[in-house]
């Protein structure tokens, strides 16, 4: 108990430690230990862990007591990835996550200290957590993961060749090919997104409206849909060679000439034709007060 005893001494400093019947060390406050102290305090706390069995209350005053010790690798780490708008608790209370998995895996029998072995635990959970909650708009992981690697490539091509390079050359690069460079390229657009009730201010004008009254326009091609349906059963109605006046006309887009010299009649013929089966369409489609 020599190393416990030694721990002690300079744990005291900054936690209350007494001994229980089993020479067990019992800190009053862990979360005062210093780090350098729970590293000496981590190993006897270990040892006597692999002694007990899970459930009991030795048990849990053991585990505990670890995870509360260490909760300085948890907040090193948390200061060290938190860049984005996430509060130092969450990202804290992520990493304990991940400590808690370091403790009930870890053994002493590995000769690597807890704290080598517990920080990979912690930034995994943390970077799990930036991942599956920084995204506006979910995308599947390997395109979160995608778009990370599109930016170290750009960078380093835009380094090397001193301009943006081309999606054939990050493709080259990524070993993708240049349809999963632009998909990547599409899944970065969901990182982030803005609210479309967002104010801006106009440059010339110095007014503030919403970003939903700048994007997008009205598509004439809209009402057209509502024609096409309500014009579909007219058309049908027609008679075979009518229809296909309708379709060369319309679809294929010929000229009356041209129509004429596949139906062997003559050019006003045709256009006749045509202005009766206008006027015939129209009137199914507005009534023939409109017509």
């Amino acid at each position: 108990m020599a190393a416990v005893t030694a721990a002690h001494a300079t744990a005291t400093a900054e936690a209350t430690v007494t001994t229980n019947e089993a020479e067990l060390p019992l800190i009053s406050d862990p979360a005062r230990i210093r780090p350098k102290d729970a590293r000496e305090l981590s190993r006897v706390f270990f040892q006597r862990l692999a002694m007990l069995d899970e459930g009991t209350h030795e048990h849990q005053y053991v585990r505990n007591t670890l995870i509360e010790m260490n909760l300085s690798l948890v907040r090193y780490a948390a200061s060290r990835m938190r860049t984005r708008g996430d509060s130092q608790e969450d990202v804290v209370q992520v990493g304990t996550i991940g400590l808690i998995k370091a403790i009930d895996r870890f053994e002493l029998s590995r000769e690597v200290e807890f704290t080598t072995f517990a920080v990979p635990y912690i930034v995994g959970e943390i970077k799990r957590f930036f991942r599956d909650t920084s995204w506006a708009v979910h995308v599947p992981r390997r395109l979160q993961e995608a778009r990370a690697e599109l930016a170290k490539a750009t960078e380093e091509l835009r380094s090397r060749l001193g301009r943006t390079p081309t999606t054939r050359e990050l493709a080259e690069l990524m070993s993708l090919t240049e349809e999963e460079v632009i998909e990547a390229r599409k899944a970065a657009n969901c990182y982030r997104t803005s609210s479309l009730d967002a104010a801006l201010t106009t440059e010339d004008e110095g007014t503030e409206t919403a970003l939903a009254d700048r994007l997008g326009e009205e598509d004439p091609s809209l009402e057209l849909v509502v024609d096409f349906r309500s014009l579909a059963p007219l058309i049908a109605g027609l008679e075979e060679r009518d229809r296909q006046i309708i379709h060369m006309r319309f679809v294929e887009e010929l000229t009356q000439s041209q129509i004429a010299a596949r139906l062997d009649v003559s050019q006003m013929h045709v256009s006749r034709l045509i202005s009766r089966l206008i006027k015939r369409l129209r009137t199914g489609l507005l009534g023939p007060a409109v017509a």
